[in-house]
């Protein structure tokens, strides 16, 4: 059986973690409805709820084995967390922020592209 994964952050194509995706079937780019907040983490983002902001990102054909070696990246389920959302590919997974929030940057426009991660600055949480 095969998942949707939407992912967001050094998961897609040209992010340092994209190996894992490598032999994965990229269904296409997604932006989410505005209604995230997408933390700066220093190396990596994360994304809450409760934001107006959309995510950009792939939504990404997974197997079980690639799905677990995603899971293992992203700590889950201590780091973070999994939510269904909706994709014109159907629903995907996505992972959200678990941990602590405070004194977090926040980037407004949502997309983890390497310009946006270099380009500053960015608003508090």
């Amino acid at each position: 059986m095969l998942d949707l994964v939407f992912v967001y952050g050094t998961l897609r194509r040209g992010g340092v973690n994209h190996y894992l995706l490598k032999d994965a079937m990229l269904c296409g780019g997604h932006v989410t409805p505005a209604r995230y907040r997408m933390l700066h983490l220093g190396a990596y983002p994360g994304v809450v709820e409760g934001g107006a902001t959309a995510i950009v990102g792939e939504v990404y054909r997974v197997t079980r084995r690639q799905f677990a070696a995603l899971d293992r990246l992203e700590a889950y389920p201590r780091l973070y967390d999994r939510k269904l959302i909706d994709t014109p590919w159907g629903r995907a997974w996505i992972y959200l922020y678990l941990g602590p929030r405070r004194d977090r940057a926040v980037l407004p426009d949502g997309d983890w592209s390497g310009k946006s991660r270099r380009r500053g600055p960015f608003s508090l949480y």
